[in-house]
């Protein structure tokens, strides 16, 4: 698929908020922006509509934000925090000495939940868009802090005899992340989260034990 490439030099707020109105408006704005991109994808998601459904006008939004551009680099900051709320009780339970396969459904269910919020608006942010480097390189520092806490716990847990574990925990990780993204994003029909949750889950377990029979 085709996408925008987002120019760097327009990524920038026009200013930060200072006061609790000004912060309010712009979480006014973000939530506003969700709900367009979400509803009308990126190319219909204008700043228009978005101030619109905010109840500000479009001056005021211009006060905070040069562009849809910035709005949606301000959107994906805000899906890296959460992802990274989500994500903390995994890696403090890997930090403490779980097993991986304990911890594992706790990841999956939180990574699905976290797609399945609004697909909609993760399809804008992360295929309709180009994100640029410096984002970009945000996001793989959030997977590679889970990857490094799964191999730690991989390397550790009996059950589980990789060669590699750092790269073990790589595939796990890329491979729970790309299913997601791709079926929770576009479910089959009548299909829901909580079953494609179970076949991520199994398809792991099934890698792991694979790994522990052969001792590959």
């Amino acid at each position: 698929m085709s996408s925008t490439r987002i120019p760097v030099r327009r990524l920038e707020p026009r200013k930060l908020p200072q006061q609790a109105r000004s912060q309010t408006t712009v979480e006014a704005l973000l939530e506003a922006a969700a709900q367009v991109f979400e509803r009308h994808g990126y190319a219909a998601g204008t700043t228009n509509r978005i101030a619109e459904r905010a109840g500000v006008s479009i001056g005021s939004l211009y006060q905070y934000f040069p562009n849809k551009d910035a709005i949606l680099v301000a959107l994906v900051h805000q899906h890296l925090a959460e992802s990274m709320a989500a994500l903390q009780p995994q890696l403090e339970r890997l930090c403490g000495g779980a097993g991986f396969d304990d911890v594992l459904p706790d990841i999956v269910h939180a990574m699905v939940a976290l797609h399945a919020l609004a697909p909609g608006l993760h399809r804008v942010l992360f295929e309709e868009t180009q994100l640029p480097p410096g984002l970009r390189a945000e996001l793989d520092d959030l997977e590679d802090q889970l990857v490094e806490q799964a191999a730690v716990a991989v390397a550790d847990d009996p059950r589980w005899r990789p060669i590699d574990p750092r790269l073990s925990a790589r595939v796990v990780i890329s491979v729970i992340e790309g299913l997601t993204h791709r079926l929770v994003l576009r479910p089959p029909s009548g299909v829901t989260s909580e079953a494609i949750a179970r076949e991520i889950i199994e398809l792991v377990r099934a890698y792991i034990w694979t790994r522990h029979d052969t001792g590959d």
